[in-house]
């Protein structure tokens, strides 16, 4: 199993991003898949959730109305579209999925 994520970098607050992680060696289209956030000095927290097909959707309330989690079963794919972003989303960004872990990607946010 490997969970790659990418898409993180440098924004101002009020910017967007979409990350995304790359799944394989799994059957992807079978598994629910989340994203959490772990910022500096701080323990890892949940972020969202995705049913398997996509039709079931959670989100943590600090990020609710600004993130939207969404999957691609064709490219083994879930992103993470984030919006209006604020410093304190500032995080390293990891998938997870089937009990694995990503390395993570990074997000800044900062003017």
């Amino acid at each position: 199993v490997q969970l790659v994520e990418s898409g993180g970098g440098l924004v101002q607050p009020g910017g967007s991003l979409r990350l995304s992680c790359a799944a394989s060696g799994f059957t992807f289209s079978s598994y629910e898949m989340r994203w959490y956030r772990q910022a500096p000095g701080k323990e890892r927290e949940w972020v969202a959730t995705i049913a398997s097909t996509g039709d079931r959707r959670n989100y943590a309330d600090s990020v609710k109305g600004r993130f939207t989690i969404s999957r691609d079963n064709a490219k083994n794919t879930v992103y993470l579209q984030m919006s209006n972003l604020k410093p304190e989303d500032t995080a390293v960004y990891y998938c997870n999925g089937l009990g694995y872990w990503g390395k993570g990607t990074l997000v800044t946010v900062s003017s």
